[in-house]
């Protein structure tokens, strides 16, 4: 009989408040109901993370990865076509927002509790959205657009909407709807994009 691989205790909490902090928000969850959740105890929290905070960003690190290595993995089955690359993000961000429990972005959400953008929350909320202004403008890049970040400003609008409309409008709706946002905005920027 194979013994199952023991999850280490730091990756256990991350996982224990990632699924307290996406069903129930930041501030509704406490430390005792993750350590509750993970089955230890506060001194072990507290040798894996100095605070709530900590915890919070570890989570929001693990979702990061999560969306983009999901968009990534869009981006090379496309081979180097951005139309294909972002109606298959599309597809991704609607079957998501389609799964049981969506409750919108949990950067958005994240950003929602936690007003001060100097505090470690806002920080990696902001290196999150850096990452896919950054991801926009070299998925573009082949397009030669005239106004890339104006553009890219227009996707990362779509993208934030699509995730709230997932959340609070019909979620099967929303890749058809984010995509052809995407794509009259590529267009309003070039005549290069075929009609798809």
């Amino acid at each position: 009989m194979i013994e199952p691989v023991p999850v280490p205790m730091r990756e256990r909490l991350i996982d224990a408040a990632s699924e307290l902090f996406y069903a129930q928000g930041l501030r509704a969850v406490s430390v005792d109901k993750v350590i509750e959740r993970a089955g230890t105890t506060k001194v072990t929290f507290y040798r894996h993370f100095k605070s709530k905070d900590e915890l919070v960003v570890a989570y929001l690190e693990q979702r990061a990865t999560l969306e983009r290595d999901g968009i990534g993995a869009a981006i090379a089955a496309s081979n180097g076509d951005a139309v294909t690359a972002l109606r298959t993000i599309c597809e991704q961000t609607g079957i998501v927002a389609c799964s049981p429990g969506f409750r919108g972005c949990p950067f958005i959400n994240a950003a929602a509790e936690n007003p001060d953008p100097e505090s470690p929350v806002r920080r990696t909320v902001a290196t999150h959205r850096a990452w896919y202004r950054t991801m926009f403008t070299e998925l573009l890049a082949p397009l030669d657009l005239p106004d890339v970040d104006d553009v890219v400003d227009d996707l990362m609008l779509l993208r934030d909407g699509a995730m709230v409309a997932g959340y609070l409008g019909d979620p099967n709706a929303v890749a058809g709807s984010f995509f052809r946002g995407c794509l009259a905005v590529i267009r309003g920027g070039t005549s290069a994009v075929p009609g798809r």
